[in-house]
C-alpha cells in the first residue's frame, strides 16, 4: 500500500470523518431544526439541490423556505397535535413523513419527501428534529401529468354515448362500466352490476352471443404473434322500459404479462335507428323491385305479342344467364339483378318492325342493321328507370364481344360491364341451340362449340368455364321452349 493510500485509510478510521464523507456526497440531504423552528445544520447537498448555502438558510425563518400551504401542514406537524413532543416513544418509533413545497433561491418551487424525527437527550426529552430530504418534484410533475390524463380520460369514458365496459375473463364478472350505460339501457351502474347478460339481450341474441364467444375466444388465444383480437357483433338488447333496442358491440380480448387473455374490452353502441333505416330502405328496395317487376312484365307481354320467338329466347336466356352467375358464386343481389336484365335484353326489338323479326328468310344488310339498334331502342327505353341494378346498361352491351367487334358500341374487355359479359355467353348459347323462323336449332353441342372456341376472342373465359361445366359436369339443360 503506497503513503497516499495509508492517509486515507487512516483519515477513514474516524467514525466522525466516515459519516461526515457520507453526508456530503449523498444525493439527498439532512437538515436538524431547534425547537424554535430554526435551522442549525444543513447537509452540503442542500446547495446543490436549492442554490441556498448553510449561512443563507440559516438566516431564514421555516415560512420563508416553504410556500403557505407547506408551512401550514407543517406546523400542524409540529404543533403537537400529530407530533407529540411530550411522548416517550423511541426515535425511530416517533417518525412523521410529509411532502412539502420548497422555495429554491431562484424563487423555482421543488417537492420534497421529508422524513421527520426528534432527536432526544439522555432522558428522552426532544431537544431538536431532524430531517430527512429526498427531492421528488419530477415524480409529482409525473403524477400531475397521470392524474390529469387519468381525469381526461374518465371525462371522455363518462359523457361519451357508447358504452365501454371491460370484463375479466377468469372471474366473467365486470370490472368497469361507462355511466352513458344509463342512457342506452336505461339502469343505473348499480342496477347494471346486477343484472346478467342473459336479461338484458334477448333470447336469440344471448344465443348469437354465445356461440361468437365460444369461436372468437380460441382464435384470439392463438394468435401469433399475440396480439389484440377485435371483431363486431350486432346484438338485440332490452331497454328498462320494455322497449327493443339494437346494439353495436366491438369487442377486444387483452392479454396479461405471461400472453394469456386477461380482459375483455367492449364498446357498444345504440344503432336502433340505423336498423330501422335499413328496414326501411330494404322495404322501399321491395316497393322498387315490385314497380319494375311489374313495368317489366307489361313490356315482356307487349313483346310476346309482337314476337312470341324472341319472347321464349328472353325467359330460356334469363334461366341460363342467373345460373351461371351462381355457379360463379355470385351474390344474390347481384344474380337478381342479372335475372331482371335477362327478362327483357330484347326489349329494344318492340321498335323493330314485326316482319322483319319474323321473317322467315336470310336478313338483308339493312335489315340486320335494324335489328343491331336493338340495344340502343332497349337501353332507351330503360335508362330513365329507376332501379339498384344497372339494367339499361346489360341491355345494352350483351351484344358486345371482348375483342370489340360486338355492337353497337364495339366496346372491349374491361368497358364491358360483368353482369353483360354473362348475359352474352347465355344469349349465344340459347339463340344457336334453338329454333328461328328462318333456321331450324343447331343444337346445344353447337353452341358450346362456339363459345368453347372463341373463349377469351369473343367471351369471357370465366363466364365460359363455368357456363361448359353446367352442362357437361352437371346435366343442366335449358327450358323446354
Amino acid at each position: 500500500m503506497d503513503q497516499k493510500e495509508n492517509i486515507v485509510s487512516r483519515k477513514l478510521e474516524s467514525p466522525e470523518e466516515i459519516h461526515r464523507l457520507l453526508v456530503e456526497h449523498v444525493k439527498d440531504f439532512l437538515w436538524i431544526l431547534d425547537l424554535n423552528l430554526k435551522v442549525t445544520y444543513v447537509s452540503p447537498s442542500v446547495e446543490r439541490i436549492s442554490g441556498y448555502t448553510f449561512a443563507e438558510i440559516k438566516k431564514l425563518s421555516l415560512d420563508k423556505l416553504l410556500t403557505e400551504e407547506s408551512y401550514r401542514a407543517a406546523l400542524e406537524i409540529f404543533s403537537g397535535v400529530n407530533f407529540d413532543l411530550q411522548t416517550d416513544q423511541a426515535p425511530e418509533d416517533n417518525k412523521r413523513s410529509m411532502e412539502i413545497e420548497f422555495r429554491c433561491k431562484d424563487n423555482r418551487l421543488i417537492w420534497i419527501e421529508a422524513t421527520l424525527s426528534f432527536l432526544r437527550d439522555d432522558n428522552g426529552n426532544p431537544f431538536a428534529i431532524l430531517g430527512e430530504g429526498k427531492n421528488i418534484t419530477e415524480r409529482r410533475k409525473m403524477e400531475k401529468a397521470l392524474q390529469k390524463s387519468e381525469a381526461r380520460y374518465q371525462l371522455l369514458a363518462d359523457n361519451i354515448t357508447e358504452h365501454i365496459w371491460m370484463m375479466d375473463l377468469n372471474t366473467l364478472k365486470t370490472i368497469y362500466v361507462s355511466p352513458s350505460v344509463e342512457k342506452m339501457y336505461g339502469y343505473t351502474l348499480h342496477e347494471m352490476e346486477k343484472l346478467s347478460l342473459r336479461k338484458i339481450l334477448t333470447k336469440q341474441s344471448f344465443q348469437k352471443m354465445l356461440e361468437t364467444v365460444s369461436v372468437e375466444i380460441p382464435k384470439a388465444q392463438a394468435k401469433h404473434p399475440p396480439d389484440v383480437h377485435k371483431y363486431s357483433l350486432e346484438l338485440q338488447a332490452r331497454h328498462k322500459n320494455g322497449h327493443l333496442l339494437w346494439i353495436e358491440n366491438t369487442i377486444s380480448y387483452l392479454r396479461d404479462e405471461t400472453g394469456n387473455l386477461a380482459l375483455a374490452l367492449g364498446e357498444t353502441r345504440d344503432i336502433t335507428e340505423r336498423k330501422q333505416a335499413e328496414e326501411k330502405l330494404q322495404k322501399t328496395l321491395e316497393r322498387l323491385r315490385r314497380a319494375i317487376g311489374t313495368t317489366i312484365q307489361v313490356l315482356v307481354s307487349a313483346l310476346e305479342k309482337k314476337d312470341p320467338y324472341t319472347a321464349g329466347h328472353q325467359s330460356r336466356t334469363t334461366d341460363l344467364a342467373r345460373t351461371i352467375a351462381g355457379e360463379m358464386g355470385l351474390d344474390d343481389d347481384i344474380i337478381e339483378g342479372i335475372r331482371m336484365a335477362g327478362v327483357i335484353h330484347d326489349i329494344g326489338k318492340l321498335g323493330v318492325p314485326s316482319e322483319i323479326l319474323a321473317k322467315p328468310t336470310k336478313l338483308t344488310a339493312l335489315e340486320f342493321s335494324l335489328i343491331k339498334e336493338h340495344p340502343t331502342i332497349g337501353h332507351d327505353m330503360l335508362k330513365d328507370v329507376e332501379s339498384p341494378w344497372p339494367l339499361a346498361e346489360i341491355v345494352h352491351q350483351h351484344h358486345e364481344r371482348i375483342n370489340g367487334t360486338g355492337y353497337p358500341q364495339q366496346l372491349k374487355s374491361d368497358a364491358i360491364i360483368f353482369e353483360a359479359k354473362i348475359m352474352a355467353v347465355a344469349d349465344v348459347v340459347e339463340a344457336i341451340s334453338s329454333h328461328r323462323p328462318y333456321r331450324a336449332s343447331l343444337g346445344i353441342d353447337t353452341a358450346l362449340e362456339e363459345i368453347e372456341t372463341n373463349k377469351g376472342i369473343l367471351y369471357d373465359s370465366t363466364v365460359v368455364d363455368a357456363c361448359l361445366k353446367l352442362f357437361r359436369s352437371k346435366g343442366y339443360k335449358l327450358p323446354a321452349p
